[in-house]
């Protein structure tokens, strides 16, 4: 999320960190002493009833509560801190803020990580399945049916943390189907898919790119690796602005040929990762994709979605297209509203979705209907802000990658990162 009939399953096994071996009892063997004149008697092995293993289906389905039942999660991948703040890793004291932190339930690393091992074994499959002659709303509907399940959404406990982005060629961010979308995936097109996921509030926001030839594997290689290089020089007490430099710097050492043309990859320099906040995707910080004098800096605690996007047009997008991302601005401000249709809707957003993002599927699935004037009026005044397609110019082709991370007292955690990237 970028700052601004049935079928029969097949099974396969995940084996849950809790679980132990099968235990089986052995009863002793009792022999008679030979030439005794009795038959040797012998009791017979008496196997315990084996504790069964929790599979995940295929595609996955079951809640990970049932997999991961001592409640830890896995943790992300850790990169330690380095330069002035290469101390931390061995401190004592940042050490045991760290274990109070795992303590208290407000704070708890497992929270995020649940979220984020729902938002691996999604997108796994989902990698899986994707496939050019699908709709994006079938495609939608996957991932979301995944990580609704996984997750064992409950209200504003656990859920969806923002609209599945599937954004297509061009166009770098903020599209996912509308009810009546008639988009359908081709071989040609080169695919971001941005989940997000959360937990009580904290969202894990990640995303890459699909392609189904090779024309751009350039573009999504320097994507991936100005992402990853914007990890690294992520770290406390780190300027936003030194980040967006050294992401600029990876990402526009790439060209892509296309037809015997060469194209530069530029990074898109009005689009930017930024800080997340509890049940806040967009948590007030940024940062950008070029290099820029923002002095603001990392703090200690602070979760950041890092992801970049890269274009072979001009490397800045515009608002293009039929909206479908809305949320409920934080702190908005209390005004009159004329419509009771909009008071309506108003409190039905608050009630399912707080201030996390959704769109207007989501509203279709709550039950609203014939809410767009309610919905827009709600945009005017100042309530709901609409995000609308953001795109680059036509006949370009964009890519993204995204992780979120948490700067803990003693490392850096990359919290959804996976085997596949």
């Amino acid at each position: 999320m970028i700052s601004k009939d049935e079928k029969q399953v097949e099974q396969k096994e995940i084996v849950p960190q809790d679980h132990e071996e099968d235990d089986v009892e052995e009863d002793d063997v009792v022999e008679d002493t030979p030439g005794a004149g009795e038959e040797t008697k012998k009791k017979k092995k008496k196997k315990k009833s084996k504790k069964k293993k929790v599979q995940q289906s295929d595609p996955p389905r079951v809640g990970l509560s049932k997999i991961f039942t001592n409640g830890v999660y896995p943790e992300g991948e850790i990169q330690p801190y380095k330069d002035d703040n290469a101390w931390r890793t061995t401190s004592e004291e940042k050490r045991y803020d760290e274990r109070m932190a795992m303590e208290d339930p407000e704070i708890t690393y497992q929270t995020i990580r649940r979220a984020a091992e729902v938002h691996r074994q999604v997108r796994q499959s989902a990698r899986k399945h994707i496939r050019p002659g699908m709709t994006m709303t079938e495609i939608a509907n996957f991932i979301e049916d995944g990580s609704r399940a996984l997750v064992e959404e409950n209200g504003l406990e656990s859920g969806i943390g923002f609209p599945t982005g599937l954004s297509l060629n061009h166009c770098a961010a903020h599209y996912t189907p509308n009810a009546g979308d008639t988009n359908i995936l081709q071989s040609g097109d080169v695919l971001k898919i941005d989940i997000g996921v959360h937990v009580k509030g904290r969202i894990v926001d990640s995303a890459f790119t699909l392609n189904f030839e090779p024309t751009y594997d350039r573009l999504i290689e320097a994507v991936k690796a100005a992402t990853d290089t914007g990890i690294r020089e992520s770290g406390i007490d780190v300027r936003l602005g030194e980040i967006g430099g050294a992401i600029q710097e990876t990402m526009e050492s790439y060209e892509v040929e296309v037809d015997g043309k060469i194209y530069p990859v530029k990074s898109i320099q009005n689009l930017s990762g930024h800080s997340i906040g509890l049940y806040q995707i967009h948590g007030g910080k940024s940062v950008q994709l070029v290099k820029n004098d923002d002095p603001t800096k990392m703090e200690e605690g602070e979760y950041f979605a890092i992801e970049t996007f890269g274009s072979t047009g001009r490397g800045r997008v515009v608002e293009s297209g039929e909206c479908s991302h809305y949320a409920k601005i934080i702190d908005a401000p209390r005004v009159p509203l004329r419509l009771t249709s909009a008071k309506s809707l108003l409190k039905s957003i608050g009630n399912n979705f707080g201030t996390l993002p959704f769109c207007r599927r989501y509203l279709d699935r709550v039950g609203e209907s014939k809410y767009l004037l309610a919905l827009n009026h709600l945009v005017q005044q100042g309530i709901v802000q609409d995000y609308p397609p953001l795109c680059d110019a036509k006949g370009s082709m964009t890519a993204q990658f995204e992780h979120t991370i948490l700067l803990r007292p003693t490392v850096k955690e990359v919290i959804s990162r996976g085997d596949d990237y």
